[in-house]
Protein backbone atom coordinates (compact mmCIF):
# COMPACT_ATOMS: atom_id res chain seq x y z
CA UNK A 1 0.00 0.00 0.00
CA UNK A 2 3.10 2.38 1.34
CA UNK A 3 4.53 1.56 -2.69
CA UNK A 4 0.71 3.21 -4.43
CA UNK A 5 0.83 5.96 -2.15
CA UNK A 6 4.36 6.82 -3.22
CA UNK A 7 3.56 6.16 -6.59
CA UNK A 8 0.55 8.43 -6.61
CA UNK A 9 2.56 11.48 -4.87
CA UNK A 10 5.10 10.84 -7.35
CA UNK A 11 2.33 11.18 -10.17
CA UNK A 12 0.83 14.40 -8.70
CA UNK A 13 4.73 16.32 -8.18
CA UNK A 14 5.54 15.35 -11.99
CA UNK A 15 1.41 16.30 -13.17
CA UNK A 16 2.26 19.71 -11.78
CA UNK A 17 5.63 20.64 -12.00
CA UNK A 18 4.89 21.56 -16.35
CA UNK A 19 1.96 23.39 -14.97
CA UNK A 20 3.78 25.71 -12.69
CA UNK A 21 6.76 25.82 -15.28
CA UNK A 22 3.84 27.09 -18.39
CA UNK A 23 2.57 29.42 -15.63
CA UNK A 24 5.85 31.06 -15.11
CA UNK A 25 6.22 31.25 -18.74
CA UNK A 26 3.59 32.59 -19.49
CA UNK A 27 3.72 35.27 -16.83
CA UNK A 28 7.16 35.75 -18.04
CA UNK A 29 5.87 36.42 -21.36
CA UNK A 30 3.53 39.03 -20.21
CA UNK A 31 6.32 41.67 -19.07
CA UNK A 32 7.53 41.20 -22.84
CA UNK A 33 4.25 41.78 -24.27
CA UNK A 34 4.20 44.82 -22.21
CA UNK A 35 7.57 46.16 -23.30
CA UNK A 36 6.79 45.56 -27.02
CA UNK A 37 3.54 47.39 -26.83
CA UNK A 38 5.56 50.29 -24.64
CA UNK A 39 8.14 50.44 -27.67
CA UNK A 40 5.56 50.22 -30.46
CA UNK A 41 3.36 53.03 -28.86
CA UNK A 42 6.43 54.83 -28.69
CA UNK A 43 7.46 54.71 -32.49
CA UNK A 44 6.06 57.81 -34.25
CA UNK A 45 4.59 58.03 -37.45
CA UNK A 46 5.42 60.32 -40.28
CA UNK A 47 2.67 61.98 -41.90
CA UNK A 48 1.19 65.41 -43.54
CA UNK A 49 -1.26 67.70 -42.89
CA UNK A 50 -3.91 67.90 -45.23
CA UNK A 51 -7.01 69.77 -43.23
CA UNK A 52 -7.30 70.68 -39.60
CA UNK A 53 -10.85 71.09 -38.20
CA UNK A 54 -10.54 72.43 -34.47
CA UNK A 55 -14.06 72.90 -34.36
CA UNK A 56 -14.55 69.10 -34.47
CA UNK A 57 -11.51 68.10 -32.56
CA UNK A 58 -9.96 66.17 -36.05
CA UNK A 59 -7.09 66.28 -38.42
CA UNK A 60 -6.22 64.68 -41.64
CA UNK A 61 -3.34 63.21 -42.42
CA UNK A 62 -1.55 61.48 -45.02
CA UNK A 63 0.43 58.59 -42.99
CA UNK A 64 2.69 56.46 -43.35
CA UNK A 65 1.98 52.97 -41.40
CA UNK A 66 0.97 52.99 -37.78
CA UNK A 67 2.64 49.65 -36.72
CA UNK A 68 0.83 49.41 -33.57
CA UNK A 69 -2.40 49.76 -35.02
CA UNK A 70 -1.66 47.40 -38.14
CA UNK A 71 -2.64 50.02 -40.27
CA UNK A 72 -1.73 50.69 -43.46
CA UNK A 73 -0.19 54.29 -45.46
CA UNK A 74 -3.33 56.12 -45.95
CA UNK A 75 -4.72 59.19 -45.68
CA UNK A 76 -7.67 59.54 -43.17
CA UNK A 77 -9.27 61.52 -40.51
CA UNK A 78 -8.22 61.49 -37.32
CA UNK A 79 -9.32 62.49 -33.46
CA UNK A 80 -7.00 63.98 -31.11
CA UNK A 81 -6.69 63.60 -27.36
CA UNK A 82 -5.79 67.24 -26.92
CA UNK A 83 -7.13 70.15 -28.90
CA UNK A 84 -4.03 71.85 -28.56
CA UNK A 85 -2.22 69.59 -30.81
CA UNK A 86 -4.55 71.31 -33.98
CA UNK A 87 -2.86 75.03 -32.55
CA UNK A 88 1.00 73.60 -33.66
CA UNK A 89 0.16 72.52 -37.28
CA UNK A 90 -1.20 73.74 -40.40
CA UNK A 91 -2.11 72.04 -43.88
CA UNK A 92 1.30 70.90 -45.50
CA UNK A 93 3.26 70.68 -42.17
CA UNK A 94 5.14 67.06 -42.24
CA UNK A 95 4.48 65.79 -38.49
CA UNK A 96 5.78 62.75 -36.72
CA UNK A 97 2.83 61.31 -34.07
CA UNK A 98 1.38 58.38 -31.98
CA UNK A 99 -1.70 56.90 -32.81
CA UNK A 100 -3.99 54.80 -29.91
CA UNK A 101 -7.20 53.18 -30.43
CA UNK A 102 -9.23 55.10 -27.92
CA UNK A 103 -13.41 54.41 -27.16
CA UNK A 104 -13.53 53.08 -30.65
CA UNK A 105 -11.46 55.66 -32.36
CA UNK A 106 -8.24 56.08 -34.14
CA UNK A 107 -7.13 58.81 -31.76
CA UNK A 108 -3.51 60.82 -32.11
CA UNK A 109 -1.94 61.07 -28.77
CA UNK A 110 1.21 62.89 -29.35
CA UNK A 111 2.23 64.80 -32.59
CA UNK A 112 5.24 67.02 -33.23
CA UNK A 113 6.68 68.97 -36.68
CA UNK A 114 9.39 66.86 -38.13
CA UNK A 115 12.31 67.99 -38.57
Amino acid sequence: MKAFAKLGLAILIAGTAPLASSQDQQHAGHGAHDAAATSAAAALTEGEVKKVDKEAGKITLRHGEIRNLNMAAMTMVLRVQDAAILEQVQVGDKVKFAAERLNGAVTIVQMQKAE
